[in-house]
């Protein structure tokens, strides 16, 4: 696909070397888990330093160890239906205890690929929202977390029009509370997309993102070489067993999900055409954050690993508007940003950070486990 238009002047960097109608309210409430650096446009930034674990310095062990190994944050969750204007539905799953000032800050979620409340950074994000006294949801997007959604389509990586209602939403039910939004991986690109589409129209005070694929071509070609694969084959095959729930809406024969082995044939039998995409090309295109990051107004932290095996170096500019500021950090892997002797997680409370500083807000900050 291409790269994208030139981005507008006047950027700047930061570089590392080293209840309501039609909404139905689920009365179950769980007990999931076991047991700086950003500011206001025109002030000055210190960017918090990465130490990885010194013995977790590598990309993949800082990938895998975070997404598999590393012990689940705890946190206390209630689950809602938001009903969507085309008559979709999607899952909403809110932080608890909710907290009781009306104007408290509230945070927006978005998850990764195939990503859930059941993924340990998602929790991490959610708990340390809740621990700041912020009203806190996550967005599971269409068909994830286990739920069938309705139509045949499910998510992808350009769909704004969830995101978009889901605060809008939440501008009607808490009207004077700052709105704060943070995104990881692809939905760190479907954040920047819409922040890029509404420019200064966007309701949101700030906004974070981590590890964010802003060019979806690239990075398909990145996962389909070297180790990388083996990322590509879970998550694709973590694609197919959601899509497959919702054989009774889809034409395609049982034959061919054997040949849909990686992102690029399966966003072309898929992705594409059930989103109203002429092409794969056309989606990784369109979809991509990248051409829309020279139009965000919202006070943005970009937070990027060098060695990401999922995002390859140059996915995002060297140049960046003046209302996102990119922190570039020499190790991390993929949403891994493990520090300390023994690991914990840094992504999350940097990007919390980053937020709170940028609105203006206040909390008490905590401290995240080790995991």
């Amino acid at each position: 696909m291409a790269i994208g238009k030139p981005l507008c002047a006047g950027f700047r960097e930061r570089r590392e070397i080293t209840p309501s109608t039609g909404v139905h309210t689920g009365s179950a409430e769980r007990q999931l888990g076991t047991p700086s650096g950003l500011s206001a446009i025109g002030r000055a930034v210190n960017p918090r330093r990465f130490r990885p674990t010194p013995w977790l310095r590598q990309r993949h062990a800082q990938t895998i160890w975070r997404a598999l190994i590393s012990r689940p944050t705890p946190v206390r969750t209630s689950l809602e239906l938001l009903e969507l204007p085309d008559g979709d539905a999607v899952e909403l799953v809110w932080g608890l205890p909710l907290p009781n000032d009306p104007f408290a800050p509230i945070l927006v979620v978005l998850h990764g690929l195939e990503g859930s409340i059941d993924s340990r950074y998602v929790r991490s994000l959610v708990a340390g929202g809740v621990a700041r006294g912020w009203r806190t949801v996550l967005l599971h997007f269409r068909g994830t977390a286990g739920r069938v959604n309705r139509k045949a389509r499910s998510y992808h990586s350009g769909d704004t029009a969830d995101v978009a209602f889901l605060v809008a939403e939440l501008g009607r039910r808490f009207p004077g509370a700052p709105r704060l939004a943070v995104g990881i991986s692809l939905g760190g690109n479907v954040l920047l997309k819409w922040l890029g589409e509404t420019g200064a129209a966007n309701p949101l005070s700030a906004a974070a993102a981590g590890c964010v694929p802003c060019d979806l071509a690239g990075c398909a070609a990145a996962l389909s070489t070297g180790f990388s694969r083996v990322y590509q084959r879970h998550l694709v095959n973590l694609l197919k067993i959601s899509v497959r729930r919702k054989t009774h809406l889809l034409d395609v024969a049982p034959e061919e999900w054997a040949r849909l082995t990686d992102f690029r044939t399966f966003d072309a039998r898929l992705t594409a055409p059930l989103n109203g995409f002429a092409s794969v090309d056309d989606y990784y295109a369109r979809a991509s954050s990248r051409p829309w990051l020279g139009k965000i107004t919202v006070p943005t932290l970009l937070v990027l690993a060098e060695d990401d095996p999922f995002v390859p170096p140059g996915t995002v500019p060297e140049s960046t508007p003046s209302a996102v500021t990119v922190e570039r950090h020499a190790h991390g892997g993929h949403v891994g940003f493990l520090t300390g002797w023994w690991p914990r997680p840094w992504l999350e409370e940097r990007l919390l950070d980053g937020l709170a500083e940028s609105a203006g807000v206040s909390g008490q900050k905590p401290t995240l486990p080790r995991l």
